[in-house]
């Protein structure tokens, strides 16, 4: 999660987007919190006052940033639907057959420019899939990161477009996830079920559309803290290893600011989780081993 400035209208947005002229990212502690503390509104009303929309930066290709694992663009129509017990409601964690040790990891905020495709690269090379939750101006900003993450097998969710946490009506709320499906359609041909809440924030508007669609609302059973700007990237190892469960769902980010320190935590996670001995599924995956 990011600083996305929730109270910024799309036209004020817009009129910052010709002044500045440059791509400006935070990195902060925006999407960190844990689910259970963020439902009542007095929380809610707090997060609001700190947090607002930012330009996403566009990638910008050089011979250094493009990843071994770079894939032809060309995607396949997919669609990642949820079992009928998941539709309509909101999913922490699944208690999977037999207590297997599978554990799904999910990525917020992108696509991002460098880091989703590090990130790419370290998934593919330790041959695991994830589940990414795309906010729609990251996604209009980086269409061929989102291609890419489709291409080497991923899950994708929807994250809404402008990361608001804020109340919404009715009407803002569809156009936050409809716009946004709309454009991973266009983009990379996909459709999904699968939606999460900024901040985890459940009672803006946002879930209850989300529900109404016959969505999962898809929060999150342990987090890596990977937006504490003072936290070295070995908590966040130690945070991950110390709390897996047999079906966790893990909160990392890789957009929303600078997320080197995911990275690098990344690979060690891991192989930490392997040496436990999970397994790594994706949402969609986990979802359908509910026992």
């Amino acid at each position: 999660m990011s600083f996305w400035h929730p109270d910024v209208t799309h036209n004020q947005y817009q009129r910052q987007k010709i002044i500045s002229g440059v791509a400006i990212a935070f990195s902060v502690t925006a999407c960190s919190f844990t689910p259970a503390s963020i439902s009542p509104q007095s929380n809610t009303k707090q997060l609001t006052s700190q947090l607002h929309a930012v330009q996403v930066p566009q990638q910008k290709t050089t011979s250094q940033d493009k990843p071994q694992s770079q894939s032809p663009a060309k995607v396949e129509n997919l669609t990642f639907s949820v079992p009928e017990k998941f539709q309509g409601q909101t999913v922490y964690h699944v208690q999977p057959n037999n207590n297997e040790k599978v554990i799904a990891l999910s990525i917020d905020d992108g696509p991002w420019p460098k880091t989703t495709l590090q990130m790419l690269d370290i998934l593919k090379q330790n041959n695991v899939k994830a589940t990414f939750f795309w906010v729609g101006q990251a996604l209009q900003a980086n269409p061929e990161i989102a291609k890419q993450v489709v291409a080497q097998g991923h899950a994708i969710g929807n994250h809404t477009w402008h990361h608001w946490y804020r109340r919404m009506d009715a009407a803002t709320a569809k156009s936050e996830i409809e716009r946004t499906n709309e454009l991973i359609y266009k983009t990379t041909g996909v459709k999904t079920s699968l939606f999460r809440p900024p901040g985890g924030v459940l009672n803006n508007g946002l879930a209850a559309y989300a529900k109404s669609q016959k969505s999962a609302v898809v929060m999150w059973s342990q987090t890596s803290a990977d937006t504490d700007p003072r936290a070295k990237y070995e908590v966040f190892i130690k945070n991950v290893l110390r709390d897996a469960k047999p079906g966790s769902i893990v909160l990392m980010h890789d957009g929303g600011g600078d997320r080197k320190r995911t990275v690098e935590a990344l690979p060690e996670i891991i192989s930490g989780l392997k040496k436990q001995g999970y397994r790594f599924v994706t949402v969609p995956e986990l979802l359908e081993m509910q026992r």
